[in-house]
């Protein structure tokens, strides 16, 4: 949808939005209007900033306001899973919730992000995770779904680093369940690891946290590195695996693969995932 498109919003129009705080730098309501618009439905995504303590009260107000159903971002993940009963299981073993869905008249929760990361990894990155190894840098909810899909993708081995033993414990556990050996280590200590798959999913990188990681490990052609951040573009890691050989991709495209996953619950009609990705390619150039 080029942004001179007009947007008619009547009373049969569906809503749905992203709740978050902050939302406004979210490329969600651009991804899903382009999505809505070249399907041809009535509906509208909008941003819905929803401070840390409101949630429960947004939750309430959702039926009666008319919602059919929502993205859910940082800080409200594992939240959202305590509060809505009706949970999918991906989003019960990962006590998050990232879309919500009205069917019924109650609100059901779902984790788009591990089969996202799947569809993502096979599909545009060409990786079968069956009989790799893998390193994931972060402890927290991106690193849990990716551990989670690569778990139930066959994988060889995991070795996570991060810098919390405790927070941690929760992603050794799930994915030592489902019979994948776990190594944990700081995340200075990777130097002298090899691993057929390096992902980084914690903030390092992006514009307001650290910019590069403490140590990488080895990196050549045999290698794809995935790092989960998609603004900016390109990041350090992505710069120097390159330079090592390696394959490197940024966090567009699980991104959209988690969206088009979130389209396809809403509206039970397949997702047009090239429209969305020329809008998000659109929305980031401009910023």
């Amino acid at each position: 949808m080029s942004a001179s498109a007009e947007v008619r919003i009547g009373g049969g129009t569906h809503v749905v939005g992203i709740i978050g705080w902050p939302v406004s730098h979210s490329l969600s309501p651009v991804i899903h209007n382009a999505a809505f618009a070249a399907a041809g439905l009535d509906w509208t995504y909008v941003p819905l900033p929803v401070p840390p303590e409101g949630l429960r009260p947004a939750l309430i107000g959702f039926a009666p306001l008319g919602f059919t159903g929502a993205n859910v971002t940082m800080p409200h993940k594992p939240e959202a899973a305590e509060l809505i009963q009706r949970c999918s299981e991906d989003a019960t073993l990962l006590r998050a919730v990232n879309t919500i869905v009205l069917r019924g008249g109650e609100l059901e929760g779902h984790n788009t992000d591990v089969a996202g990361f799947d569809r993502f990894l096979r599909r545009d990155a060409g990786f079968d995770p069956a009989g790799r190894s893998a390193l994931v840098y972060g402890a927290g909810g991106a690193a849990r779904a990716c551990a989670l899909a690569l778990a139930r993708g066959g994988l060889a081995g995991l070795t996570v680093a991060a810098r919390d033993e405790a927070r941690a414990a929760p992603l050794v556990k799930m994915v030592e369940a489902l019979g994948v050996p776990v190594a944990l280590v700081r995340p200075g200590d990777t130097g002298d690891l090899v691993a057929d798959l390096v992902v980084n999913a914690t903030p390092v990188g992006g514009s307001d946290a650290e910019r590069v990681l403490p140590s990488l490990p080895h990196l050549g052609p045999d290698v794809l590195v995935i790092d989960l951040l998609y603004d900016p573009p390109s990041t350090d890691l992505q710069r120097r695996a390159r330079e090592a050989g390696a394959t490197a991709f940024g966090g567009l495209g699980h991104l959209l693969e988690q969206a088009a996953l979130s389209f396809e619950l809403w509206t039970g009609t397949p997702a047009p995932l090239e429209v969305m990705s020329a809008a998000a390619l659109a929305a980031l150039a401009e910023r």
